[in-house]
């Protein structure tokens, strides 16, 4: 499933072919995605793209007109290609630039969503409950400490529900976690302030350095197979169920949190 830094990365990979381009032709071959497609996105011919930025995991490209708000779900991509290319199936949409690329959307689960704000897309329903932005100043122990307070749930399930902090799924809060040194199943109420500290900037470096790496697949958003270029990750824990932890060589052990797996160190997480 695509996450924060897969999003950034795809952000990062379109932009530049959008940015400044006019819409001159979208094709729809799919509207039933999880929501249907609005006919509003239709009346878009002719507009021209101010801004590509994101939100969490939206994707969102300011038209004048209105924003056009993307999510990639589970199996969602993007590529830039030539109009000649062949539609694959489960490509949907395309949009085509007054540069003669074509924008295409991928999506073979069809859980991900291309829809359409008239206002301000930060006031859509889908966006404006979420939480702060993990790599931004707005995300701080102190905001973590006060989400945090009289909370009973266990950590790992805190730091991936977007109203507390938006893009840590669940890679990245294994990941983080185990760098910060606290245990998934820990209740949240009872980490201490300074340990909270650590664990905010273990999110902001894991999710940093994710980033980075996918800088160096930028290219592929260009290639005519439509892989997702996504970085190759370097991984501490997620996965590694029974291998050497790479601190203390204890086993690495998998949990079920929630109905999805939680991977750790016993010894080096507490």
């Amino acid at each position: 499933m695509p996450e924060l830094p897969e999003v950034e990365t795809t952000l990062r990979g379109v932009a530049p072919y959008l940015v400044g381009e006019t819409i001159s032709e979208i094709d729809i071959r799919e509207r039933r995605l999880r929501w249907p497609i609005p006919l509003e996105i239709d009346g878009l011919v002719g507009a021209r793209i101010r801004s590509a930025s994101r939100r969490a995991k939206y994707l969102l490209f300011d038209t004048g007109r209105g924003t056009l708000i993307l999510h990639l779900g589970m199996s969602g991509s993007l590529r830039v290609i030539d109009p000649e290319i062949e539609w694959r199936k489960h490509d949907h949409i395309g949009l085509r630039m007054s540069s003669g690329k074509e924008l295409r959307f991928h999506d073979p689960r069809r859980f991900g969503c291309v829809l359409f704000c008239k206002g301000d897309p930060a006031e859509h329903r889908l966006i404006r409950k979420l939480g702060p932005e993990p790599l931004e100043d707005a995300f701080d122990c102190d905001v973590l400490a006060a989400k945090a307070a009289g909370r009973t749930s266990a950590i790992k399930q805190f730091i991936m529900d977007a109203h507390v902090v938006v893009g840590v799924g669940n890679i990245y809060a294994c990941e983080a976690l185990f760098l910060a040194g606290i245990h998934p199943r820990r209740a949240v109420g009872k980490v201490s302030k300074p340990r909270l500290g650590k664990l905010v900037s273990a999110i902001k470096h894991v999710l940093g350095q994710s980033i980075e790496m996918g800088g160096t697949t930028l290219r592929d958003f260009l290639r005519e197979d439509g892989e997702p270029g996504y970085f190759k990750q370097s991984l501490r824990v997620y996965g590694r169920e029974g291998e050497a932890c790479l601190i203390c060589q204890s086993k690495i052990r998998r949990i079920v949190q929630n109905g999805r797996s939680t991977f750790f160190c016993g010894t080096c997480q507490r």
